[in-house]
């Protein structure tokens, strides 16, 4: 079930109607973990039940821990829970990618293997609500929380309908004292939940698909070398697509949340103003730049043993990021790209971090343009199918290709430069503010209007209802 459709449309409204109606909280948060599973169920009914066992192996795994002595035991039912869900993703993400590579390997070694015909279904949002749910594990673990008393909030928690499949990655320490009362919702809270419900999908359905799918896909699915005009728009148009995209979702999450009286985390912060690449996974897939930050980077050490170790551990985590991505070599250089670029910042920022010219906003404006045309040369990694598609892409970006051909229409060409420039602008202007402190200031006149021109922009566009790019991962 879309945001970006009809169904849901009318699944949400009777959400809100049973929401609103005088029953107990207890029921009303049963209510919405059985509207949770409808909405999960939606996609491919039998896949509810691996959602089941990552609920159930973190509740008994949690329960367990808090009662366990003993470093021993406790390292055992980490692992448990590890496996538990790191195996489901194993298996059920990385299943083919891992066959397909040991089938090369054996080739390589002279050796021939056919393996029998394996198709596995990726079920949507696996690699959201495992993550979710092992930082109830780990936080336990660490004596960070406690194991919530109600089962019901916490399958709450782990399949809560707005962001079960596309984030925001919700801690525990997050959400569940939220089910404790029920909430107040207010007037002007239910409004702006609704608004960035539009905010949300004028995002997805008209920027995103309306205006820059075509001109990404035109670029990325050529077979030649394009002109560098064109190379640049299209990886340009890719990087708008992935952010509205993306932003866009979470954006209807934190509003469809807020409508039914519940606070979600930010997950994106303007972040084609970052200046560097630390200030980017400060602003981009914040929840999971975090996650990966608290349970992978300072796991191996963080910067607490040296320079070296801090640069493998960059690498490192950056190279797992890249891998959560995808089940694709491609998604992997994503990742290390990342990786380079946060390490070649530290590197600089300790040779001329202190220098004045730094701190200029000439310099500023350079390092933002720098950053987003760095953001895009990985960005062709993420969106290209085969590293054969990636190198023709770069190298008509770079001009190193010996015959070249324009691929977009005049209007594709316009509207991908002028968007990108425009998300640039909006993000440079917004970089120190927040959307609700920006529109709580400005006139409630100019918000209607805003606001009425994205509903009509949406019902003009013509969209087909695509999936969201992000319920790939």
């Amino acid at each position: 079930m879309l945001f970006n459709s009809l169904t849901f449309v009318v699944f949400f409204a009777v959400v809100l109607i049973l929401h609103n109606m005088p029953f107990s909280w207890k029921t009303k948060k049963l209510n919405l973990l059985l509207a949770s599973y409808l909405f999960y169920a939606a996609w491919n009914p039998p896949l509810i039940v691996l959602l089941w066992i990552s609920t159930m192996a973190d509740w008994y795994c949690g329960k367990a821990l808090a009662r366990a002595e003993g470093s021993a035991k406790r390292r055992l039912l980490l692992a448990v829970s590890l496996v538990a869900n790191l195996g489901m993703l194993g298996i059920f993400k990385y299943g083919n990618f891992l066959l397909d590579n040991f089938v090369f390997l054996t080739g390589k070694l002279g050796m021939t293997y056919s393996p029998p015909e394996w198709s596995i279904i990726l079920p949507v949002g696996i690699s959201f609500y495992t993550f979710q749910t092992l930082t109830y594990t780990f936080d336990i673990y660490r004596k960070r929380l406690e194991p919530v008393k109600s089962f019901l909030d916490y399958a709450l928690y782990v399949t809560f309908f707005p962001q079960l499949v596309a984030g925001p990655i919700v801690r525990a320490a997050e959400f569940l004292p939220q089910c404790v009362e029920p909430p107040k919702i207010t007037r002007n809270q239910f409004v702006w939940g609704l608004y960035l419900i539009t905010l949300g999908l004028f995002q997805k359905v008209v920027l995103a698909d309306g205006f820059l799918s075509d001109p990404a896909e035109a670029v990325f699915s050529h077979a030649g070398f394009v002109v560098p005009l064109d190379a640049w728009a299209g990886v340009m148009a890719f990087s708008g697509q992935i952010f509205c995209d993306f932003a866009g979702y979470t954006t209807c999450a934190i509003g469809t949340a807020l409508c039914l009286g519940f606070m979600l985390p930010d997950n994106f912060r303007f972040p084609y103003a970052a200046l560097g690449f630390s200030d980017f996974w400060r602003r981009w897939h914040i929840t999971l730049s975090t996650w990966l930050r608290d349970y992978v980077y300072i796991s191996f050490g963080g910067n607490r043993r040296g320079t070296i170790r801090t640069l493998i551990n960059l690498m490192v985590t950056m190279f797992l990021g890249g891998l959560w991505h995808g089940a694709a070599w491609t998604f992997v250089v994503w990742g290390v790209l990342h990786g380079l670029y946060l390490v070649g910042e530290r590197l600089l920022k300790a040779a001329f971090g202190g220098a004045a010219w730094v701190k200029t906003l000439g310099a500023e404006i350079g390092l933002v343009l720098l950053t987003n045309a760095l953001v895009c040369v990985a960005w062709v990694f993420f969106r290209a199918t085969t590293f054969e598609g990636a190198g023709r892409v770069l190298q008509s970006m770079f001009a190193l290709m010996p015959e070249a051909a324009p691929v977009l229409t005049t209007f594709d060409l316009l509207a991908a430069l002028a968007i990108y420039a425009g998300i640039l602008l909006t993000h440079w202007f917004l970089r120190h503010s927040r959307t609700e402190n920006f529109v709580s200031r400005a006139p409630g006149w100019a918000v209607a209007i805003v606001w009425a021109a994205m509903l009509v922009a949406l019902i003009l566009t013509q969209g087909g209802g695509d999936a969201f790019i992000y319920f790939q991962f």
